[in-house]
This record gives structure tokens, C-alpha cells and sequence, in this order.
């Protein structure tokens, strides 16, 4: 029996704290900067703009970051970088990415075999760490558009 309260207190102080987050955080690529590269990496900084649309800000310590491209893993990153999401506001946050050289091959490869070049399906997930529940989630989803005019030829 008092283990059974126990798991009952427990059960109520999770669902309480999954509660108090509310909306989800709203997460878009504000730019995007090249960096240096090591060896036949591809590196590159990406600006997120994080957006709360919730009354309690979001403190940070830390961001983890994981981009896929056509359902594929092609970056990832993480920074030390610490701040505020303030309420009802937003922070741009500068992550950096590195992509590896095989995920860039393998992504060239499907990129050329593409009856839809010009429409590329991105995924991005990551976490802002820190806060009591170890971190807030967030993914942002779309199609990228690529120019193919010049690409294909006269």
C-alpha cells in the first residue's frame, strides 16, 4: 500500500511538471553562416531562432542540435552557450554544425537522383539544457527550396 502511494505521488508530480511547460517552443532557422572546415568536413554555423510562447522563460545551459536531410542524419552540433528564453519572447542562438564527409556523398548522390530537386524535406531536433526537467525539447520541420534554374543548363 505505500508503495502504491508512493507511485501515485510520483505519477502527479509528472504530470504537474509536464503541465507547467505549456506550448511547445517555436524553433526556425534564422540564417545560416560557413565556417571552416577540417579535413573533408563541411562545417557551419546555424542561427535558431527560439521562440516562447509561454508566461515562464526558459533558462539554458547548453544546446544540442541534430539535422536530417531527405529522412537522412547529415549535422549535428553542440554549444556551451547559456541564456533566457524570456516569456512571451525570443533568443537567437548560434549553433555549430558539422557535416560529415560521407553524409555529404551520400546526400549529393540522392540529391542528383531527386525527380524533385528543388524540394528537400529538413528535420531539425534538438534540446536547450538546463531547468529542473533536464531540458526543454524542440524540433522544426519543412522543405528546403533550392534554386534549379543554372543548375540543370541552359
Amino acid at each position: 500500500m505505500r508503495l502504491f502511494c508512493i507511485l501515485l505521488c510520483v505519477l502527479f508530480w509528472l504530470a504537474g511538471c509536464a503541465g507547467l511547460m505549456g506550448e511547445p517552443l517555436r524553433v526556425s532557422v534564422a540564417g545560416l553562416e560557413p565556417l571552416q572546415g577540417a579535413g573533408m568536413e563541411m562545417r557551419f554555423n546555424v542561427k535558431l531562432r527560439i521562440q516562447n510562447p509561454n508566461d515562464t522563460p526558459v533558462e539554458f545551459s547548453g544546446v544540442s542540435l541534430q539535422l536530417d536531410l531527405n529522412g537522412q542524419s547529415f549535422a549535428s552540433g553542440v554549444s556551451d552557450q547559456s541564456g533566457v528564453v524570456p516569456r512571451y519572447g525570443e533568443a537567437v542562438i548560434v549553433v555549430p554544425l558539422t557535416v560529415p564527409a560521407f553524409a555529404a556523398v551520400r546526400q549529393a548522390f540522392a540529391f542528383a537522383g531527386s525527380a524533385e530537386a528543388g524540394n528537400i524535406p529538413y528535420e531539425i531536433r534538438g534540446r536547450l539544457a538546463g531547468g529542473i526537467g533536464g531540458g526543454t525539447r524542440f524540433v522544426d520541420h519543412g522543405k528546403l527550396s533550392l534554386p534549379t534554374q543554372g543548375l540543370l543548363g541552359p
